[in-house]
């Protein structure tokens, strides 16, 4: 006798990265499949599902919400639970409704998605109602974070909003088989955005199709061309023109700093560089970064691109209007953020006017407002194709991380001063902002405090309390103390540690933190850098550094780094031998070498990033810094064309000499070594990083801990970051790096905001 199945009705809750990304559409399809009825909606925790139906089915469909997601999706919970309320759902299938207003916002933001591969068919099929359409999208691709007004992802929530779908958009949207069903940037030719080009006085000179048609003349005649995309404007120009790319340079006031370059497809791009399978799995993934690849040398790109850089910063078209354009031309284009240098980027067509207006000959420009900026982000990759995220942006953020545990009010991070981004922390998650820029920029300073309050809007919070940086002249740590909140200061170098143990989910204990850059304020009041933090139940202390030395001028000596030198040489007794070799006249010698004696404007550090700024001047390689790095990714480029002679220049482990620490690692016989020696400048460069490999296994040895963290901006450098890890392994350590944040200042807010949730703030000084 067939029995009849029991009906079972349930809620389950699914957390994450749920929004925008086509979810809804998915839970629909899969539930009605699977024959249960009820509904899903989005609100303010995620995606709420009602199932009611067979208990079979039912764990069919919690087995599929996990593994059959969108691409796009991340889950990070789900949770099932019994409905607070008796009747059935009055539909007998399965249905999207509204989602409800109000409450604090616990779900991800979704990030911006590069064009899909359906709807790039579709954007060059000739016979397709979207054919050559610049804004194309899906519930698998398109414009998320950078529209989003408000959650929940709702098309009312977004600068959509402005444009109202024409009935055939409307059928796709409203139509649980079609793939744009719930997409809320759907849009067509007859109901959408349009194309506008203008000049820089704002006089309309094309619109529409017109305007991509005209592409190739304009790029071939050398032009500049500002070109609005998916979360701010690009400065496009033809990458194999040097004379446009040197004419760029000149109007962005961007001297040496690479230059970003848009390839059409893969086909191009390996005309052009070297890419490796992994390299080319990033390009072409959803988020569809910047990736450093190497070039070739004897290719028609513009040596200006990246001027004695071996690498060059690829990307391929992620957005309907970057594909149109590539294929208009038979060249790549140089695509770099549109602004001044360290300005942050253009978002709104009327502020691009007026701040591009010496820079671009022309504005491609469209009408669907931009509601934030989002820059592109960059990866870089090691020898064994581990990514290394250099700025974490469109694509990947702002994906949340989880917090151990849960935070009893909510909480706003607001990072350090260069490479700056802030972050909301509430409830089991934080929610990190795209990269924002350096903040002692004042325009970047006001895209700062909006974008404090867009996420406390987009969030509903109200804040309890402000972590910052312990660096009392930062202006992130400045602000904090105008927010009339309780104050949580966090050193920096904890946070950076703090930071890759939250996205791995490591406890904050048994863990030594190797946290190298270039600068950071110490628990002592001097600039700390090359820092080894002791983690023990819930404990920090500085249990070993680099050798201290002074800075004559301070900041000078950040962009000239002649002065890193003297200041190594007068640490070890031999400033006069060094500074006949500097190029400084008498006067300036005998100014630093006051300086440095008599401790005047020479702050005391103990510096990863300058020793790098030092040895990369000793080795020939630069005196001054046109960006910040220029240096320490000479010492790289020059490393990775040694030949293998194993070479290793030491870093004994001594006592520390000073108050501080309990052990100094010294770069003094490093130093002598390289002062002396008359060995190729790529092979010294080879062994200084192998040496300092080495080091780090000395000091985690005489930790007597189980775990190692690597982070700080210094494990930017691919070549450190391989040999370190692979050093530390091999010595029998679990070694921690970066994957979902980037080791430099971008990540400084997420481990602001774990520091706060274990009381974990501040740094010990042991004395030696």
């Amino acid at each position: 006798m067939r029995t009849t199945p029991t009906l079972t009705d349930v809620l389950l809750r699914v957390r994450g990265t749920v929004q925008g990304v086509g979810y809804r559409p998915f839970v629909h399809r899969t539930a009605t499949r699977l024959g249960l009825h009820g509904w899903v909606l989005n609100d303010a925790d995620g995606v709420l599902i009602r199932a009611c139906g067979d208990r079979a089915q039912i764990n069919s469909l919690a087995h599929e919400l996990i593994e059959a997601a969108p691409p796009a999706a991340k889950i990070t919970a789900l949770d099932e639970f019994l409905p607070n309320f008796d009747h059935l759902p009055t539909s007998e299938g399965f249905v999207i409704i509204a989602s409800p207003a109000g409450g604090e916002i616990t779900t991800a933001t979704p990030s911006d998605l590069a064009l899909c591969a359906d709807c790039r068919r579709e954007l060059l099929d000739p016979t397709d109602r979207r054919h050559r359409y610049p804004f194309i999208n899906c519930t698998q691709c398109g414009p998320r974070y950078s529209l989003i007004e408000h959650l929940p992802y709702d098309r009312p929530h977004t600068t959509m909003r402005a444009f109202t779908m024409c009935p055939a958009c409307q059928r796709e949207y409203d139509d649980p088989t079609n793939r744009r069903f719930h997409a809320e940037p759907n849009a067509c030719p007859v109901c959408g955005p349009h194309l506008t080009l203008t000049n820089p006085r704002g006089k309309t000179l094309g619109e529409r199709e017109r305007v991509l048609r005209s592409v190739r003349t304009l790029f071939s005649a050398g032009l500049i061309i500002a070109v609005k995309g998916v979360g701010g404007y690009h400065l496009m120009c033809d990458a194999t023109n040097a004379t446009a790319v040197a004419e760029l340079r000149r109007r962005k006031h961007r001297e040496e700093k690479p230059l970003a370059v848009m390839f059409r497809d893969l086909a191009q791009l390996r005309q052009f560089t070297e890419v490796s399978p992994a390299a080319e799995a990033l390009l072409t993934s959803p988020p569809a970064p910047i990736v450093l690849v190497p070039r070739r040398s004897d290719t028609a790109l513009a040596a200006g691109l990246a001027p004695g850089n071996p690498w060059l910063g690829a990307l391929l078209p992620y957005s309907p209007l970057h594909v149109l354009l590539l294929n208009e031309v038979d060249f790549p284009l140089v695509a770099t953020s549109a602004n001044l240098s360290d300005e942050p980027l253009c978002t709104d067509n009327d502020e691009a006017h007026l701040r591009l207006k010496l820079i671009a000959d022309l504005f491609l420009e469209h009408n669907r407002p931009i509601a934030r900026p989002v820059d592109d982000s960059v990866v870089r990759l090691t020898a064994k194709a581990e990514p290394i995220l250099l700025r974490r942006a469109r694509g990947y953020a702002p994906a949340p991380l989880r917090l151990p545990s849960r935070l009893p009010d909510s909480l706003l991070c607001l990072g350090s001063e260069m490479k700056n981004t802030v972050a909301v922390a509430s409830g089991h998650q934080v929610v990190l902002s795209p990269h924002l820029g350096d903040l002692g920029n004042l325009a970047t300073r006001q895209v700062f405090e909006e974008t404090i309050l867009m996420l406390s809007e987009l969030h509903g919070v109200n804040f309890a309390a402000v972590a910052h940086d312990k660096h009392p002249d930062y202006s992130s740590t400045r602000h904090a103390a105008q927010l009339c909140l309780p104050r949580i200061a966090v050193q920096h170098h904890l946070a950076h540690v703090l930071a890759c143990l939250l996205e791995h989910e490591q406890p904050a204990d048994n863990v030594l933190g190797i946290a190298w850059d270039g600068t950071g304020y110490g628990e002592d009041g001097s600039i700390w850098g090359g820092e080894f933090i002791l983690l023990k139940q819930n404990h920090a202390e500085r249990f070993a550094r680099l050798r201290p030395f002074r800075l004559p001028g301070g900041e000078a000596a950040v962009k000239d780094t002649r002065r890193v030198i003297l200041a190594l040489a007068h640490e070890i007794g031999q400033f006069p031998m060094i500074a006949a070799r500097t190029g400084y006249s008498e006067y300036e010698i005998t100014t630093l070498q006051t300086m440095l004696t008599h401790q005047l404007n020479s702050p005391l550090c103990s510096s990863a990033g300058r020793l790098f700024d030092g040895v990369g001047a000793l080795l020939g390689l630069g005196t001054h810094k046109a960006f910040e790095g220029q240096l320490p990714l000479a010492v790289e480029a020059a490393a990775t064309r040694a030949f293998s002679n194993n070479q290793i220049l030491p870093f004994p482990l001594i006592s520390a000499r000073t108050p501080g620490a309990r052990f100094d690692l010294d770069w003094q016989p490093a130093v002598e070594q390289l002062l002396t020696s008359r060995e190729n400048p790529a092979e010294l460069a080879a062994a200084f990083h192998r040496g300092l490999a080495q080091s780090m296994v000395a000091v985690a040895r005489q930790a007597d801990v189980g775990t190692i963290v690597l982070t700080g901006g210094c494990f930017q450098n691919a070549l450190l970051h391989s040999l370190a890890s692979e050093a530390l392994i091999s010595a029998g350590f679990r070694v921690l790096v970066h994957r979902r944040l980037s080791p430099n200042d971008n990540s400084i807010a997420a481990g602001q905001a774990l520091a706060a949730l274990l009381n974990l703030t501040t740094v010990t000084l042991p004395t030696p």
